[in-house]
């Protein structure tokens, strides 16, 4: 089997200051979503990663991360953004009360 990604093109999408903030909260949320699952299947905290002992360096909040770790997650969302941005999509944040 042969695998060619082709991811939609986003090089040229720019996002503007209410969808970056908008992309943060939403990395910290992604990681949020993945440490309770993790929690909920019997993981914890380690200082190394132990899948027999169900241990994991990042299940520790969002801000605690390393800057890569971080931003792991910050790409993850900023693409899937720009994608649907790029599909037409609009993203803006609602007007305040």
């Amino acid at each position: 089997m042969t695998y060619n990604p082709k991811p939609i093109d986003t090089s040229k999408t720019v996002l503007t200051d209410s969808q970056s903030a908008l992309i943060e909260l939403l990395a910290e949320n992604v990681h949020d979503v993945w440490a309770q699952k993790r929690f909920s299947e019997g993981w914890t905290y380690g200082a190394k990663r132990d899948d027999d002992a169900k241990t994991h360096p990042s299940l520790a909040p969002f801000g605690e991360l390393s800057r890569t770790e971080q931003d792991y997650d910050r790409v993850m969302i900023e693409q899937v953004v720009k994608a649907a941005i790029e599909l037409g999509y609009k993203i803006e944040r609602p007007p305040e009360e």
